[in-house]
């Protein structure tokens, strides 16, 4: 790979290029992934290294940004990962999900975008698609009363259940239990 090629990386922010080199910055004296959404630096400034630890030994000390002294960092997937566990977890109960969600450290709308550009869906597609294959399995595994199933899956009441079901599954959930019975 040329030297140009790598700059063209680091100018461009080319996250497929992070650990194949680094880079190093002479005025800072800390080294970066081609990925890294610092500043571009002058290019003059500029060394390469094939590894962190060749830039290590060079006199450089990683980047806090791209953290360049960790194998895999990954900051918005791994809330993303915590986001979604957590609804796993805890679908059911909304004051607990937003307790949860502000333990994260980031807002209600950033969460939300990290959550979509991670999964293709929004938070709130997300949980009601846990709501409904909850409830769906309750239908066909339990003889749980429909009342209490709503309540179980994080409905308030029975007529928002119902219509909730019925638009997603195109059935009333007695119809639904019916059909798909065990």
């Amino acid at each position: 790979m040329t030297q140009e090629e790598m700059w063209r990386a680091v100018s461009e922010n080319d996250e497929s290029y992070d650990g194949i080199f680094f880079y190093a910055v002479n005025s800072t004296g800390i080294y970066c992934r081609p990925s890294c959404k610092s500043k571009t630096p002058k290019r003059e400034n500029v060394r390469f290294f094939n590894t962190a630890d060749e830039a290590r030994n060079a006199g450089f000390r990683p980047c806090k940004r791209c953290r360049s002294d960790l194998l895999d960092y990954h900051p918005m997937k791994e809330i993303a990962e915590k986001a979604k566990q957590l609804l796993d977890e805890c679908f059911k109960e909304r004051s607990v999900l937003r307790q949860g969600f502000t333990q994260l450290g980031v807002s209600q709308r950033r969460m939300a975008e990290i959550f979509k550009d991670e999964y293709g869906m929004t938070l709130h597609e997300y949980m009601k698609s846990r709501r409904l294959e909850e409830a769906m399995r309750l239908l066909t595994e339990t003889d749980e009363d429909i009342v209490d199933i709503a309540y179980s899956v994080g409905f308030g009441g029975l007529s928002s259940f119902y219509s909730f079901f019925k638009s997603e599954t195109g059935m009333p959930p007695s119809a639904y239990r019916k059909e798909h019975r065990k």
